[in-house]
């Protein structure tokens, strides 16, 4: 199926020349070119058009999950009929192993995985080896990192089609070679059960499961059901089911590799009795010995990435393999605010590395552990395809890259203009940051404030809310939906100011936002750099009465530089405007529009909430349940069930009593509906 672009809009301004440029530099083969964008220009949406003109896969990686989340929004909404993916890390909190040698203190490794993004991470693996070509994967910058050998998750493919012969057997072998598991007590993702002739598949990337209806050993039916409800979906001739795991080998490749890593470890276990270190080589000799005893038992065991250089089949020192591995050659690389993007990128091996020589160097992983690891940057490099950056404020790599020449998109289809910069004394900053709040919050409008450190926005989040300012704060700390979740509050009004540090800056689409407000802007350094502030005060940019305030005793030589570029950028669009007779209109979105652009926040999963005594009415009473029908009342129990069970493994069996109570109303009301009709 090839891409098409779903858009009430057509490309104005600089768009036209912008999409006309960076298609014909892909279709020449161009390695590399760079889109200068300003905020609010429409950056993505040129992007969406140039897809929709080459027809190839593409990969549009960002530097930090929140803007991620935002955009597979903006193309999920480009995109509606084609395959739109996220793929970032699906860590909710992550402490990685470590040793630190100077006070002899070991740190495990300790973690809480996202279910949600997990199935979207095994969603976008599955797409992209099926074939598809109208592929846009939305991911952070997890995409480097080691994941499973892309052959081997293929082989594990289990494809299956009407008419035939199969035996049932042969199927749940496959499956469970595939990492499902057995299960007729609960059917969730990654579980299959078994049915007399019928085996249902609830696969782990999916939110609906398929029955595969046998007749001997031949496939009669294949169905797609609704997994709460049993509801058929739709009658399938075939159906291809991907693994429940992207880290998944086969059998033999198990048995080969337990005996690799059990030669490996008594080879160092030599070295350090050697060396005469007897502690880290029983402490070496204790740890894997144990590990291959849980492979060996249940096929996985705690740190198994660790291990994965053997079940890859790769030589010492070698890349991993990771989600670049399973795109199509000719697929386009775009790097959205590139001039953060690229220096991450850059700094992921190190710091991986330095934290991993001491666990081998001490005796706690095989050296292999080192071979568990994210790209170098030359390695990344030699990865991509046809790439184009995409920033407000280019660097040096980028522009050398794409040998100096750039694609400017300087003007906004909506005629707005940079925000005006105004530098006020830094003393008193507060005081006068709270008027100008008042005269935000009044025009109904919102206000960013960013800040120096997580410490001062949370004490200045404090203050805010004390003096009945509807505030909120964010910063890295903040864990990944949840970030969305408070950008979606800002955007509906739920909150007046948003408080943070750098994570305010990069390409955020808040049109609702009229003032930026910069603290001690005076402070060189990374966040106080011109290309820092260039892209916080860009946040301002698409409202209509935006301002950007900076705090600071004298300007700095990055001060100067942001307030020329915004200038030189200013004079250009009111040019403009004024030859195309253009009057400046806000961004004015839906509700509808902000819930679907932020619906990864649906995905949060919610902590379960305090129980409050509170008085008791029958459910039966609801005048929404007097009229349902039985059919559903049917369906309301069977989700009031599913809750039940989702609750449960939450532990909080006080909801789940609650949650019990109505489903039993229910029943009876279900009784009596029934013996009414006889």
């Amino acid at each position: 199926m090839d891409f098409k672009l779903t858009s009430e809009y057509k490309p104005t301004g600089d768009q036209p020349e912008a999409i006309k440029q960076l298609s014909e530099g892909l279709e020449r083969g161009d390695p590399a070119q760079t889109l200068l964008g300003v905020t609010g220009s429409g950056k993505t949406f040129t992007i969406a058009n140039v897809l929709d003109k080459i027809q190839r896969p593409a990969l549009v990686l960002s530097h930090n999950k929140t803007l991620a989340a935002q955009l597979y929004g903006e193309f999920k909404q480009f995109f509606p009929e084609n395959a739109v993916e996220y793929f970032v890390s699906y860590y909710d909190y992550y402490q990685p192993e470590a040793y630190i040698p100077v006070t002899n203190t070991y740190i495990e490794k300790d973690l809480s995985i996202n279910d949600e993004i997990e199935k979207l991470r095994l969603s976008t693996s599955s797409t992209l080896l099926s074939g598809k070509r109208d592929v846009v994967v939305v991911s952070s910058v997890s995409c480097i990192y080691g994941i499973g050998n892309p052959d081997d998750f293929t082989s594990n493919v289990v494809r299956i089609k009407t008419s035939e012969v199969v035996p049932r057997n042969q199927l749940l072998h496959q499956l469970v070679e595939g990492l499902y598991s057995r299960s007729e007590i609960e059917f969730i993702r990654g579980k299959f059960r078994v049915r007399g002739d019928t085996v249902d598949i609830f696969p782990a990337y999916a939110d609906h499961a398929y029955r595969i209806v046998f007749f001997g050993d031949e496939v009669e039916d294949i169905e797609s059901f609704d997994p709460v409800s049993g509801k058929i979906i739709e009658v399938l001739d075939s159906v291809s089911i991907y693994p429940a795991n992207i880290f998944v080998t086969s059998r033999d490749k198990m048995k080969h590799s337990l005996h690799q890593i059990q030669s490996d470890m008594f080879r160092q276990v030599q070295f350090f009795k050697e060396l005469g270190k007897h502690i880290e080589a029983k402490r070496l000799q204790d740890r894997v010995t144990y590990d291959l005893e849980m492979l060996k038992e249940l096929g996985y065991c705690s740190g198994i990435e660790n291990y994965s250089r053997y079940f890859d089949g790769r030589a010492a020192g070698t890349r991993p393999f990771c989600l670049l591995d399973y795109f199509p050659d000719d697929y386009v690389m775009i790097i959205d605010e590139s001039h953060v993007t690229l220096p991450q990128l850059r700094a992921m091996y190190g710091g991986d590395r330095s934290r991993k020589q001491n666990l081998v160097e001490y005796g706690f992983r095989l050296p292999s552990a080192m071979d568990n690891r994210p790209l170098k940057f030359d390695e990344f490099e030699d990865l991509t395809g046809q790439t184009i950056y995409v920033t407000a404020t280019p660097g040096d790599y980028e522009i050398q890259r794409s040998e100096g020449v750039i694609v400017e998109q300087l003007i906004r289809p909506t005629g707005l203009i940079d925000p005006p910069i105004v530098v006020k004394p830094s003393k008193n900053q507060i005081d006068d940051l709270l008027e100008e709040i008042q005269i935000v919050v009044q025009r109904h409008e919102r206000t960013l404030v960013t800040t120096l450190t997580k410490r001062m926005a949370e004490e200045l989040n404090k203050y805010l809310l004390n003096l009945g300012i509807k505030s909120m704060y964010i910063h890295s700390e903040v864990d990944t939906l949840d970030r969305v979740e408070t950008l979606r509050d800002l955007r509906l009004g739920n909150i007046d100011v948003l408080v943070g540090v750098n994570l305010l800056r990069e390409g955020l689409d808040l049109p609702e936002v009229s003032l930026v407000a910069i603290l001690d802007a005076d402070k060189e350094g990374f966040l106080r750099s011109d290309r820092s502030l260039t892209q916080t005060a860009g946040r301002a940019a698409r409202n209509i009465n935006s301002k950007v305030v900076m705090y600071a005793d004298h300007v700095t030589d990055s001060m100067q530089k942001t307030i020329d570029e915004t200038e030189r950028r200013r004079k250009k669009q009111i040019e403009y405007n004024k030859k195309h007779n253009i009057i400046p209109k806000p961004i004015i979105k839906s509700k509808e529009a902000i819930m679907s652009q932020t619906a990864v926040a649906d995905k949060k999963s919610r902590e379960p909430k305090p129980y409050v005594e509170e008085e008791k009415m029958s459910l039966a009473a609801d005048p929404v349940i007097q009229y349902m029908s039985v059919e559903q009342i049917e369906k309301a129990i069977a989700d009031k069930r599913s809750q039940i069970e989702k609750v449960v493994k939450e532990l909080d069996f006080i909801e789940a009593a609650k949650l019990r109570d109505e489903m039993f109303e229910l029943q009876e009301l279900l009784k009596e509906r029934k013996t009414k009709r006889q």
